[in-house]
């Protein structure tokens, strides 16, 4: 029997599960502070649905650095990782991000130093510290969904050209390249009441010619102590599948639902107000209610390609 859906708040579609973010705290000594991270999942409280918990990539949870942080945030809390210019020019009295103490920090720049040295000044601690070129950014806000200010034209054609190049030379890929150590991939399951999810994982590292110890971003060991780790079959492993926008699904669409952690095929069965709809789910014969945000369109993994049901 399928488990019941999540809750029914709006997933910005920037934060799913594998995402890298960073993440802003309003802790005393923190403000305006930028850290990076992972959102391992989104939370089902009916209390708070915009609640993720997220992965520090430099923050440790102990003495020893030897356990990431994991901290359950709110959505205001979040953003994607801003992004940076190639080769950009610092100017005296532009606003910067300057990466210290493992985070970006807000400033400005009040004096350039030469060889690519800055001063940069800190409003809320009210220090002012050198920093190279290599650890500055241009500050950026995310409002509604875009950088203010925006990327330069020529750096976002610049990172067009670097996707299509990225997509050529994935098609020379072997095996074992596509499934490197730290690739967020998802993973099948024949065991019964799972057929039809797909759960959202990284390769740890391969073992063999077509095998891949994986661990799970939101299934937990019996005793809840880590995340699961398991040796995956190449038949049942594929990448994450590139995300489709669409903006109102029909009847008899198949999609994918996402529930307990996992995505699950099924078929668009009722158009509801609202942008909702009711989905039927053929391996338990049963019709669940999802928000529109809690669906995506269903792919296929086929002979190194991805292909939509209606092309197979």
């Amino acid at each position: 029997m399928p488990p019941k859906p999540k809750s029914t708040a709006d997933s910005n579609p920037y934060f799913k599960p594998g995402s890298a973010v960073e993440v802003s705290s309003d802790d005393e000594g923190f403000r305006g502070s930028w850290f990076l991270g992972t959102i391992i999942r989104r939370c089902s409280s009916k209390n708070n649905p915009n609640q993720f918990v997220v992965e520090y990539e430099t923050i440790m949870a102990d003495e020893k650095g030897s356990k990431p942080l994991r901290e359950t945030l709110n959505l205001h809390q979040l953003r994607p990782p801003a992004p940076r210019e190639a080769d950009r020019q610092f100017k005296f009295g532009e606003e910067v991000d300057a990466y210290h103490n493992d985070g970006w920090w807000e400033g400005a720049i009040t004096e350039e130093l030469g060889n690519e040295r800055f001063a940069v000044y800190f409003r809320v601690s009210k220090e002012q510290l050198e920093f190279g070129k290599e650890d500055l950014r241009l500050h950026r806000e995310w409002i509604n969904e875009q950088w203010v200010p925006p990327l330069e034209e020529q750096v976002i054609n610049l990172s067009k050209l670097q996707k299509n190049l990225s997509n050529e030379l994935k098609c020379s890929e072997t095996v074992t390249d596509k499934f490197s150590e730290g690739t967020l991939v998802e993973v099948s399951s024949d065991e019964e009441g799972f057929e039809g999810a797909w759960f959202v994982a990284t390769v740890v590292e391969p073992k063999g010619k077509d095998k891949f110890l994986v661990e799970y971003l939101s299934l937990r060991n019996d005793d809840d102590s880590e995340f699961l780790r398991e040796k995956i079959d190449i038949s049942h492993i594929r990448p994450y599948p590139p995300e489709h926008v669409c903006d109102n699904f029909s009847r008899l669409q198949e999609v994918d639902a996402l529930y307990n952690d996992g995505w699950w095929v099924g078929v668009i069965s009722k158009v509801l107000p609202n942008s909702r709809y009711i989905v039927y789910f053929r391996n338990s014969n049963e019709e669940l209610e999802f928000q529109h945000s809690d669906l995506r369109l269903h792919q296929d993994w086929i002979d190194g390609k991805w292909i939509m049901p209606s092309k197979v």
